[in-house]
């Protein structure tokens, strides 16, 4: 358990340092822009290449994949049933459903994975599952609806793997299954440039959030209520009936499971949502609640299934 509560401690005071520095006017909005844009095209690929690295692929084709993923798929899905029924504009349906489904893996489930819960590899399939399906699939049609002219089918099936993020990630797997490694002279400056990759998005978080609407000012609060319980209830708990009944999960497995479902939404949706100018607001909001929330849920689970 404590554990958890560093890594949370350690995301808030991250943030509230991008906060102080843009109270101080150090750096304004066109500053956070960069700092965004840079993690998204060069610190986030370095440093899913040397994550991916060290990975074991055996863990991606297993129970906790299947569970994992049956989370995303329950969560996302009613996002985009609803965006349908009620004919939401794609490119802001695409950020809510990431709101609702894509978990911070990265920077807050490596540090509970390898602390909180003993291993890791734990965080892989959830890090599989986003960097190589749900976050291809979202680009591809935030690539398609913010085109000035409609792209040709080639080049619809070409964009998820010329974006820089699936391209690190298909780059970081292969190495994992060949059991292949970077020479040193490559490496080491990925793993450099990969450093930055987790304060930059942190930090330009915190300017957003000091210099933008307050969280709740900008966005339909059942909108935002609505994605929160999602990403906060809905997928957890879908994730934990497969897992246990599906797949037969128990024990710590299930455990680990159902935590890493329940974190909150990554700061890689802010960052998307900048990039491609769709709901960005929505995207700064879910983070900032769902982030507030994942305490008291994962002192719940813990006290149930630890």
């Amino acid at each position: 358990m404590g554990g958890v509560l560093e890594g949370f401690a350690t995301l808030a005071v991250v943030i509230a340092l991008g906060a102080l520095l843009a109270h101080l006017g150090i750096i304004d909005l066109k500053g956070q822009r960069s700092l965004s844009l840079t993690a998204f095209y060069v610190a986030s690929p370095a440093l899913l290449v040397t994550v991916l690295e060290d990975s074991d692929p055996s863990r991606v084709l297993s129970g906790p994949l299947v569970a994992t993923a049956a989370g995303v798929v329950v969560s996302a899905g009613l996002v985009v049933a609803y965006a349908l029924a009620r004919r939401r504009d794609p490119g802001t349906t695409v950020v809510a459903m990431l709101c609702s489904a894509y978990v911070n893996a990265g920077n807050l489930g490596i540090p509970i994975a390898a602390y909180a819960l003993g291993d890791a590899a734990l965080v892989v399939p959830a890090l599989m599952m986003q960097l190589l399906v749900l976050q291809p699939l979202a680009l591809t049609v935030l690539d398609v609806v913010t085109s000035p002219q409609r792209p040709s089918i080639a080049k619809i099936l070409a964009r998820p793997v010329t974006n820089p993020l699936t391209i690190a990630s298909f780059l970081g797997l292969t190495l994992a299954i060949t059991g292949s490694e970077l020479p040193a002279a490559v490496h080491q400056p990925l793993e450099l440039v990969g450093g930055m990759a987790v304060p930059a998005m942190l930090i330009a978080y915190g300017v957003a959030l000091r210099l933008g609407p307050l969280p709740g000012r900008g966005v339909a609060p059942e909108v935002l209520a609505t994605v929160s319980v999602l990403k906060m209830a809905v997928q957890p708990v879908a994730a934990y009936v497969v897992g246990r009944f599906a797949v037969g999960l128990d024990g710590h497995d299930l455990f680990a499971v159902t935590l890493l479902s329940a974190l909150p939404t990554a700061q890689n949706v802010f960052v998307i949502a900048t990039r491609y100018d769709r709901g960005t607001l929505l995207a700064r909001d879910a983070i900032f609640v769902t982030t507030l929330a994942s305490v008291p849920v994962a002192v719940v689970i813990s006290a149930l299934l630890a």
